[in-house]
């Protein structure tokens, strides 16, 4: 069954997302994608720690980063 909102994108994209960026913390994220990004998580949390309960919205954000390429530069440039 599909995920409303992800564009026939499956959520198994999660587990390549986890082992590239699974050391992101959810601080670095929010800086990328607002506060309101993984609600209930603590900012210093990891990304592979909280990407099972990542709101739609969210994850939605982070897998069409990721399948365009443009996911990890994101995250570099927060960090930076």
């Amino acid at each position: 069954m599909e995920q409303p909102g992800l564009h026939g994108r499956h959520r198994d994209k999660d587990g390549e997302i986890s082992r590239k960026h699974g050391n992101t913390l959810v601080s670095t994220l929010r800086k990328v994608y607002g506060p309101s990004f993984a609600p209930g998580a603590t900012p210093h949390e990891k990304l592979s720690t909280v990407l099972a309960k990542v709101d739609e919205p969210s994850l939605s954000r982070l897998v069409h980063d990721h399948e365009r390429g443009e996911l990890a530069s994101k995250l570099a440039a927060a960090q930076a």
